[in-house]
C-alpha cells in the first residue's frame, strides 16, 4: 500500500506539487492524468525517491521514504524514457541492470523479455530496435524483479495497434497477481482499457478523481 500525505514540492518559487493525498491499493490501477508539467512524473519520482519533498509524507507499506527507507525495494518503474546502452543487446541490458541487486537469475530475464513479445536469444543491438521494441524493453526491465509496485510513465507510447493491445494483456496480468500499477498517460484507450481508479492533474494539484467504468464493471 502507499500512503501519499500533504505531498508538497517546490523548487524555490515554483510549486510542483501542492498538497497532494492519496491511499493505493494492491491489486489496482491508478491513472494519472493531466497535460505535461501538471506533476504526474514528479509524483512517480518521489514514490522512488529520486526527489526529496519540501514536506508532506509518502509511506508504502508503513514505512516512510527518506526517513525509514531511502528507496522502496519492491517497485518497478519506467519514468520517461528508457535509457539502454545501445550496443548490447536486450539481454545484456537487462543482465547488466539485474547484477546492481543479484535478485534475478538469467531464466527470469529472458522470461521477462519473452513476456513482453521480444526475442531474448537475438544478438540484435538495442541501438537498432524500434520506438516500440524499446518501449517493450523498458517495461520488460520494470517486471523482471517481479516487483509489487509498478510506476509506469508513459509506458505505450511509440506501440503499434498490436503492440498496444499486448501490452495491456501484459499490464492487466500483473494487476491480477495482486500488484499495484500507477500508470501515467496521454492515451485516453489505456485509462478507460487498464485503470480502476483515475486522478487528475493540474499545476500539481490533484482536480479531480473518478472510478472507471472498469473497476465498476469488475465490481458487478
Amino acid at each position: 500500500m502507499i500512503q501519499i500525505e500533504n505531498l508538497c514540492k517546490k523548487f524555490g518559487e515554483a510549486t510542483v506539487l501542492d498538497s497532494v493525498s492519496m491511499t493505493l491499493e494492491p491489486g489496482r490501477v491508478y491513472g494519472l492524468v493531466g497535460r505535461n508539467g501538471s506533476g504526474k512524473t514528479m509524483l512517480l519520482k518521489h514514490i522512488l525517491g529520486f526527489v526529496k519533498p519540501t514536506s508532506g509524507t509518502i509511506r508504502i507499506d508503513g514505512k516512510e521514504i527518506g526517513k525509514d527507507i531511502d528507496m522502496p525495494q519492491n517497485v518497478g518503474a519506467i519514468i520517461e524514457n528508457p535509457g539502454f546502452l545501445p550496443e548490447y543487446s536486450a539481454f545484456k541490458n537487462l543482465k547488466f541492470l539485474a547484477m546492481i541487486r543479484g535478485k534475478i537469475s538469467d531464466q527470469e530475464i529472458k522470461d521477462a523479455i519473452r513476456l513482453v513479445g521480444l526475442d531474448p536469444e537475438s544478438r540484435k543491438h538495442v541501438g537498432k530496435f524500434s520506438l516500440g521494441m524499446r518501449q517493450r524493453l523498458g517495461i520488460a526491465q520494470a517486471l523482471m524483479e517481479n516487483p509489487d509496485i509498478l510506476l509506469l510513465d508513459e509506458p505505450l507510447s511509440g506501440l503499434d495497434n498490436d503492440g498496444v493491445e499486448e501490452m495491456h494483456h501484459v499490464l492487466i496480468g500483473q494487476k491480477e497477481q495482486g500488484k499495484l500499477l500507477i500508470i501515467a498517460s496521454h492515451s485516453k484507450e489505456d485509462i478507460e482499457v487498464l485503470c480502476d481508479e483515475v486522478f487528475r492533474f493540474d499545476k500539481g494539484k490533484i482536480i479531480g478523481h473518478e472510478v472507471t467504468e472498469c473497476e465498476k464493471q469488475g465490481a458487478l
